[in-house]
């Protein structure tokens, strides 16, 4: 969105006209939108503006409920925005360590913002963008003057006020819809001058899942977080925000239920072992703080292969932790003796998952022939020199 679109979109006749637009789901409805929009009248930004909004509208319900029907988003920031459960987690963390008032420092369109403000925290939000920063602004004005927004960089923000912060410092190229990721060196603020601040006062740093180990200080807590099924980010905790004896935690959230894994370390891999009975896949937040060891230790189970994160055992259980599989059947990674199996076990529909092998599955799936009336997973994994190919069943969640 540009300056021209938002400032069309900011009148009383804007959001009005917005609000009666209601959501647009699909290429279609944009285009007879559009169409009835300017055949009324309306300039092109403010079309442009009220279409766009609309669609960003019904994607952020995944991320923020109920309120996104009166928020406003870029493509970007809603990409790049915290969902709103993950944010009031975060928020919880300051309220319980007694921090009373947080600068959110890239604040984007407010997410993180939002959890804060919803516990009562007073938020002192800040982005370098201008649009991104009015688009904030809007977003936080029901909380009236618990919540500051300026448009300006992190670096030149006064900090007197506040007793802790949030940094979510900016890791893709510039601008409103699509932006490629960046090298750390390249974020703003650097990641130097965050960890400097973090080093001087209370602060939560979100950053990418996949970030380089190496840069981790080794004073502060590692949360990798994952949520249905996806790994979405890190967050390092500093000061009193970071937990007593954690160095390392993995959060997982799957709908309203949430689980965490702690340890002072990384924990230490489980002996590898051959298949048994059951196979489980570790969540991708354990798997990046390098907990695999605890999780395979409580399951009763080892590593199916030292080089690959799948666990393995005989124990019939599970865990928020992983997800489980009861094997079936363990062949040979070969087309052939696959449909064979598939065949016998009367396979009509097939998830498929892999480790370990350079195999794109849609593609894979193309080779298969599936017509019978049960469903199974198969799993491809490289274990040693064998590429095998294992049929389970999904064993249900904890």
């Amino acid at each position: 969105m540009e300056m021209a679109e938002l400032t069309a979109l900011l009148t009383p006749d804007g959001l009005r006209l917005l609000d009666e637009v209601g959501e647009i789901t699909s290429t279609d409805d944009a285009a007879r939108t559009v169409s009835r929009l300017r055949a009324g009248g309306h300039s092109p930004d403010l079309v442009s503006a009220v279409v766009t909004q609309a669609r960003l509208r019904q994607k952020a319900h995944a991320k923020f409920g109920e309120f996104a029907g009166r928020m406003l988003f870029t493509r970007a920031g809603l990409e790049q925005a915290t969902r709103l459960p993950i944010a009031a987690r975060h928020a919880a963390r300051f309220r319980d360590a007694e921090a009373t008032r947080v600068a959110d420092l890239g604040c984007g369109i407010g997410g993180d913002a939002l959890g804060l403000a919803g516990l009562g925290l007073h938020v002192d939000a800040v982005d370098v963008d201008e649009v991104t920063a009015a688009i904030a602004a809007y977003n936080l004005a029901p909380f009236g003057d618990a919540v500051t927004v300026q448009q300006g960089s992190a670096e030149a923000s006064d900090l007197s006020l506040a007793d802790a912060a949030w940094l979510d410092p900016a890791r893709r190229t510039a601008g409103h819809s699509e932006t490629s990721r960046t090298r750390p060196e390249d974020w703003s603020p650097s990641l130097d001058w965050v960890f400097d601040l973090a080093r001087r006062m209370p602060a939560g740093v979100k950053l990418g899942p996949g970030l380089d180990r190496a840069l981790i200080p080794d004073d502060v807590e590692a949360q990798w977080v994952s949520a249905d099924g996806s790994t979405i980010e890190l967050v390092l905790w500093s000061g009193p925000l970071a937990r007593n004896g954690v160095r390392r935690s993995a959060l997982v959230v799957r709908g309203d239920a949430a689980h965490e894994i702690t340890s002072e370390a990384d924990a230490p891999d489980a002996p590898v072992r051959e298949i048994g009975a059951f196979l489980h896949e570790p969540e991708g937040a354990v798997i990046r703080a390098r907990l695999i060891g605890d999780v395979a230790r409580s399951l009763d189970a080892g590593m199916l292969d030292e080089h690959l994160a799948y666990l393995t055992g005989d124990a019939a259980v599970t865990s928020p932790f992983v997800q489980s599989f009861r094997v079936r059947e363990v062949m040979p990674m070969k087309t052939s003796t696959i449909n064979a199996s598939l065949r016998v076990n009367d396979i009509g529909t097939l998830e498929i998952k892999k480790r370990g092998v350079d195999v794109d599955p849609a593609r894979f799936r193309r080779t298969l022939v599936l017509r019978g009336r049960e469903s199974a997973t198969l799993l491809l994994a490289r274990v040693g020199s064998k590429r095998l190919a294992i049929l389970a069943d999904r064993v249900a969640a904890a």
